[in-house]
């Protein structure tokens, strides 16, 4: 019986169908994708030997509506950290993950009677203004040195917490909000200890999670291109566009794979799991932008300016899939492939 209930995709979706038609329904609206995330309680956390089910979860949801994607992996990863650090949120909440650092005022978490008090800015902080709460990283001053970093879990109904969402200008993701929050005096609790935040197995593993909702978007988009062979005879070009999304595709989805059975075998801990993320979010990257070319070629202009679906999707995945950093993340996976010693291959 226990076993039936974690292969559960979620409490009120047992077909993979029904979570991508509930996800369908969000539509790009962001209260309605955190009502999706509320119910999907029977996800399996990564590393607890289902971790590919977490990813088909995530990427049926990104494939169907990528608001209601980005909202629930948040809310998942969250969920996960605070099982990790031994915290049970109420099934009520509503998290995310606020962790980017940026040019302004740092985030600084200081000790006042007992607990915490956060001041400063943050940047990129999703949905700051429709979440019950969020973990938020914070500088913690040491006895020598730099500043460490430490997470917190925060209220964000209390006072002292100011979103700014009036900048988000943005055309895909346009619901999710993610402008900066300045906290003033805000009370928070620390979820394990400095440094714990980065140094932890499934720190790594929320990576991968993030590019499974990628794949997804992906593989929303060559569906489109696959349907649009179905109603007339495609052309060689046309055949040869779908053969290379297909190549990327299958491919993205063969690395996804075989990251969930090294997270499960625990053999994606520390320095190995660092670059497992790092392969497998910079292939399935680049298989995006690939899709996301390839369709335009086969396609033209009609889906983009005809097609609210399709044009919302694009644009949603070319704004999240910013989130990997190109050639930059592509020049950190060459470091850690030379600091190794040895040819990996």
């Amino acid at each position: 019986m226990k076993r039936e209930a974690v292969l559960r995709s979620a409490e009120l979706f047992s077909v993979r169908g029904d979570l991508a038609a509930a996800a369908a329904a969000v539509n790009g609206d962001a209260r309605r994708a955190l009502a999706l995330a509320k119910t999907l309680v029977r996800v399996p956390r990564p590393g607890e030997g289902h971790t590919m089910q977490l990813f088909d979860t995530l990427s049926t949801l990104g494939a169907a509506d990528l608001t209601a994607a980005r909202v629930a992996e948040a809310h998942l990863d969250a969920l996960a950290i605070l099982h990790q650090a031994g915290h049970a949120p109420r099934p009520d909440q509503t998290w995310g993950v606020f962790a980017a650092e940026g040019p302004e005022m740092p985030l600084t978490a200081t000790r006042v009677d007992g607990g915490w008090r956060l001041d400063g800015i943050k940047p990129w902080c999703s949905l700051a203004g429709l979440l019950s709460h969020a973990l938020v990283t914070a500088h913690v001053a040491r006895p020598h040195g730099d500043p460490g970093r430490q997470l917190f879990a925060v209220d964000l109904g209390q006072p002292g917490i100011t979103v700014h969402e009036d900048i988000w200008v943005a055309r895909g993701l346009s619901q999710v909000l993610s402008g900066p929050v300045d906290f003033t005096a805000v009370t928070a609790d620390a979820v394990g200890d400095d440094g714990w935040y980065l140094r932890r197995p499934g720190f790594s593993w929320g990576g991968v999670g993030v590019a499974a909702v990628w794949w997804g978007g992906a593989v929303g988009l060559a569906r489109t291109l696959y349907d649009s062979t179905q109603g007339r005879a495609p052309d060689q070009i046309a055949l040869a566009l779908l053969g290379a999304v297909d190549l990327a595709v299958t491919g993205a989805q063969t690395a996804l794979a075989a990251a969930a059975s090294a997270i499960d075998a625990g053999e994606a801990d520390d320095a190995a799991g660092s670059l497992l993320a790092a392969r497998v979010r910079g292939i399935v990257a680049r298989t995006v932008e690939d899709v996301i070319f390839q369709i335009g070629h086969a396609l033209g202009p009609a889906p983009l300016a005809l097609d609210a679906r399709h044009a919302q999707r694009v644009a949603d995945l070319q704004l999240y899939v910013r989130q990997h950093h190109a050639e930059r993340d592509d020049a950190v996976l060459g470091r850690m492939l030379v600091t190794r010693g040895s040819a990996p291959w």
